[in-house]
């Protein structure tokens, strides 16, 4: 259970990022939720026929819910993939903003040193 308690924090984690910067759902809200479904199920099947070929295994932990979604597909690997595809969109969507933001306060830096 608690391997999906923080998960589901870093998701509001993740929430509240897009939201400050408007980055991704706070942006654009059905394309965005498109591209997490899409990359969600993407790799749900990814895991799925991992799982049908013998190379992905879940094994027991007190540390999650023991909930399972499919044979050997525990219902945290569902948050997980979709805090992964969000947190990757939150970088590719963040990234120019951050340099955009890094070099401005560089250029500030440049300059107070100059005068």
């Amino acid at each position: 259970m608690i391997y999906l308690l923080i998960l589901i924090a870093l998701l509001g984690c993740m929430l509240l990022c897009d939201a400050k910067g408007k980055l991704f759902i706070f942006r654009h809200p059905l394309r965005a939720v498109i591209a997490l479904a899409a990359g969600t199920g993407f790799f749900v099947l990814w895991d799925v026929l991992a799982i049908e070929r013998g190379i992905f295994l879940h094994r027991e932990s007190e540390l999650m819910t023991g909930l399972m979604v499919g044979d050997q597909f525990p219902l945290e690997e569902v948050f997980f993939l979709l805090f992964l595809c969000y947190s990757s969109m939150i970088v590719v969507t963040g990234w120019p903003v951050a340099t955009t933001w890094l070099r401005r306060t560089l250029q500030r830096k440049g300059a107070e040193n100059v005068s």
